[in-house]
């Protein structure tokens, strides 16, 4: 299927086209013009019954923008085909109007507050009302190559009726572009409140230029590139900044027993193999306690033949070189430390890097150099794994917990008093609800401004 696609979006310019200030200028003050005509009087109902259609439309394989999206992405963003359609199955089958209407009571109460001034049964009898508006222009500054995060700020600015410039890394537009013309597509007054660009991410002159005309901004990134982000940003706009995470797996010894192991380890390898293990809600460690029906050497092993498995229905696809370096040169030095002691061993796949397994009994957190680079370590207790965590304390995004239920919601609460923000079953670490208070946050509630009516 051929790519062309009309030129509505900065992203479409041919490549090699300059990006100026006056350029991006004039696009945000275009945006806040088509928002005023276009987006400012749509309703709720009307926006959450468009995005559940173009959800629907997006995981029906002879949609058009999916097929692009699965044969040229490979070549755009490094995931194999799988990859990208097991990923797109994930965000797109959450997208449902009743994801909606649960998101937008669980951050503003009510369904209609972003319509009209609404009130609880609280609020009522105080004789108060209250709106949410959201910014009327949002600055998006995206990170990586996966798509997820930038579909949710697209998704959650629509919801709030802003106009909504999204700047993606270089190479990183893909996938967001083709969201942005399915929305087009399917309504073009509300595609020409969205934009989509790409630069290389401290283009200052470029950066200053956006923020000075928005309301709001998101980011993603490394803690220095959000630094960088937050001395540009005027005092009048509001950053929401979501900086370096990482994530970790936890499995008990009580789940280990009966015939679950074989299961387990399966949703174990379905997130090592999301998104090629690249986003922060990936694990680089699988913690697994000693003393139950399979031991953690073994679970080690169990996974490295389930990813052998997985690399021939879901490929991880070429790496570039620089990162299948360091997978080799890790490797190299695992190989080193399992010929000398029992206490590491490390399993791989033949003639290429596409999957690695590490045991160690040192419960130390090690960071994985991803794209299905796993570590596996045995464990007594849960107080040992946050004790050797305790480096990326504050920084933890997702433990994927395999526990039985009576066991888990005391681990729950433990793993949130040490800091964690959220908490899934194994074999969800890359497919969040709609619902996730991103970095325990209420993603949409941060993003509005509240008015209220005292009667």
């Amino acid at each position: 299927m051929n790519l062309a696609l009309p030129n509505y979006f900065l992203a479409d310019l041919p490549p090699g086209a300059t990006l100026t200030q006056t350029l991006i200028e004039e696009a945000c003050q275009t945006l806040k013009r088509n928002r005023e005509s276009y987006l400012v009087q749509r309703t709720t109902p009307a926006i959450i019954r468009l995005l559940g259609e173009l959800a629907e439309n997006w995981l029906q394989a002879q949609y058009p923008f999916r097929a692009m999206a699965l044969e040229h992405g490979p070549k755009a963003t490094g995931f194999s085909a799988a990859t990208l359609a097991a990923g797109l199955d994930g965000f797109f089958k959450e997208l449902t109007a009743e994801n909606l209407q649960a998101l937008l009571v669980q951050d503003l109460g009510q369904a209609q507050r972003l319509d009209n001034p609404t009130a609880g049964s609280a609020e009522q009898k105080a004789q108060r009302a209250a709106i949410a508006t959201g910014p009327e222009l949002l600055a998006h500054v995206t990170a990586g190559r996966i798509p997820n995060p930038a579909f949710t700020s697209i998704v959650l600015g629509l919801l709030t009726r802003s106009a909504q410039f999204v700047k993606c890394p270089t190479g990183g537009s893909f996938l967001p572009r083709l969201f942005a013309h399915s929305i087009y597509d399917a309504d073009p007054k509300l595609g020409a409140c969205l934009e989509i660009a790409e630069w290389r991410g401290g283009t200052a002159h470029l950066e200053t230029t956006l923020f000075q005309q928005v309301d709001c901004v998101t980011a993603t990134g490394s803690d220095e590139a959000l630094a960088a982000i937050r001395r540009h940003v005027p005092p009048k706009a509001r950053l929401l900044a979501y900086g370096h995470r990482v994530s970790f797996a936890y499995i008990t010894k009580e789940s280990l027993s009966g015939s679950s192991p074989k299961k387990i380890v399966a949703r174990a390898a379905s997130d090592v193999v999301a998104w090629n293990q690249l986003g922060c809600l990936s694990p680089h460690v699988i913690y697994v306690e000693n003393g139950g029906a399979v031991l953690p050497d073994h679970f080690a092993q169990m996974l490295a033949e389930e990813l052998a498995r997985r690399e021939q229905t879901e490929p991880r696809g070429e790496l570039p070189v620089k990162s299948a370096a360091a997978i080799a040169s890790r490797r190299a030095f695992y190989e080193v430390r399992a010929a000398h002691s029992p206490d590491t061993q490390r399993w791989g796949s033949e003639n290429s890097t596409a999957w690695t397994v590490i045991y160690e009994a040192d419960p130390r957190f090690q960071l994985s150099c991803l794209n299905r680079f796993i570590y596996v370590k045995g464990v007594r207790s849960l107080a040992e794994v946050l004790q050797n965590a305790d480096s990326v304390r504050g920084s933890v995004s997702t433990v994927g917990l395999e526990a039985p239920e009576e066991l888990a919601t005391e681990i729950v609460a433990q793993l949130a008093r040490w800091g964690v923000t959220r908490v899934c079953p194994l074999g969800r670490m890359q497919n969040p609800p709609l619902t996730w208070r991103h970095d325990g946050r209420p993603s949409l509630g941060d993003l509005v401004t509240w008015t209220d009516w005292e009667q």
